[in-house]
């Protein structure tokens, strides 16, 4: 998700009888710390997209997979551990074991099936649809609703989707007789919003969960930063591609799942969180190639 002087307003300001020499001086530089981190950001910016180019018809794509990741493992797993979910939902869960088995499958096609629809770019408001309510269901099957933990990281899993239906919108209407028309670039503009603002819960659940240090304390603050102007829209692209470094440097040292063997409890607890934060990266692409969208500090300043 990504992230955009007010010294030619002082230009138009000044007084005419002052010296022509002096006016370059004045205008061009701007002691203001905001204005030079701008600059530097811009400048950063340029350079992420002058190294991306070779990429870049790709980013889109990639997010998508990304964004899926989660979906194909846990349904990958659900399968691979078929009689220990359905042991667990039935004796714990308390749910019939034939309305378990049912639930179970449904869960895996809706899974597999939305998942490769949301990569092939095909009815891809019936396939985010379809993984929204696996998100719903499980949650709810598995007594997961009200875990804070869970709930933040899957309203960025959300937002995630949320971009992959902002993506999928072109840039035509669509009208009915005697209705005003719709216009899918006004869908667009709201699940962008939508999305950027849902991809940082699953940041936010990264503070308040685990012990601190000063590495964590340095880290939270500089993300939390990013979270915010991502969800502003301002220098949407920087803060997006940061988030990105964070949460893959988190990936890889935090959630290292490959590191236990398969029997330790804690693989597949690290796994799920491996692939859930490589589904918000994932989202967090699709900002990082598309911009904040109409709705962002951005976007005005493009106007104004």
């Amino acid at each position: 998700m990504s992230i955009r002087g007010t010294a030619s307003r002082h230009f138009h300001s000044m007084p005419m009888s002052i010296s022509s020499s002096r006016i370059p001086t004045m205008a061009t530089s701007d002691p203001s710390p905001l204005n030079a981190i701008k600059e530097q950001t811009s400048k950063i910016e340029a350079l992420v997209d002058s190294l991306s180019e070779p990429i870049k018809p790709y980013l889109p794509a990639i997010g998508r997979f990304l964004i899926v990741a989660t979906f194909i493992e846990d349904s990958l797993r659900i399968m691979s551990q078929w009689s220990d979910q359905v042991y667990y939902l039935s004796h714990y869960r308390r749910i019939p074991r034939f309305i378990t088995v049912i639930f179970l499958f449904c869960n895996v096609f809706s899974m597999i099936v939305g998942s490769f629809l949301i990569v092939v770019r095909k009815y891809s408001v019936q396939a985010v649809g379809a993984l929204l309510g696996v998100i719903v269901t499980q949650a709810i099957a598995y007594g997961l609703l009200f875990e804070l933990n869970f709930f933040l990281r899957n309203l960025s899993v959300m937002g995630g989707l949320m971009m992959v239906l902002s993506d999928s919108f072109v840039r035509r209407r669509i009208a009915f007789a005697g209705l005003p028309s719709l216009d899918e670039k006004d869908k667009k503009m709201y699940f962008q919003l939508a999305g950027r603002i849902l991809l940082i819960f699953l940041f936010l659940g990264f503070v308040f969960s685990g012990g601190w240090s000063i590495i964590r304390v340095i880290f939270s603050f500089i993300g939390f930063i990013a979270c915010i102007m991502v969800v502003i829209g301002f220098k949407a692209k920087f803060s997006a591609m940061l988030l990105v470094v964070i949460l893959s440097l988190f990936n890889v040292f935090i959630n290292h799942y490959w590191t236990y063997s398969s029997s330790h409890p804690n693989r597949d607890f690290l796994k799920y969180e491996y692939f859930q934060t490589l589904s918000i990266v994932g989202g967090l692409l699709l900002v990082v190639n598309t911009g904040a969208g109409k709705i962002s500090i951005d976007e005005k300043k493009k106007i104004y």
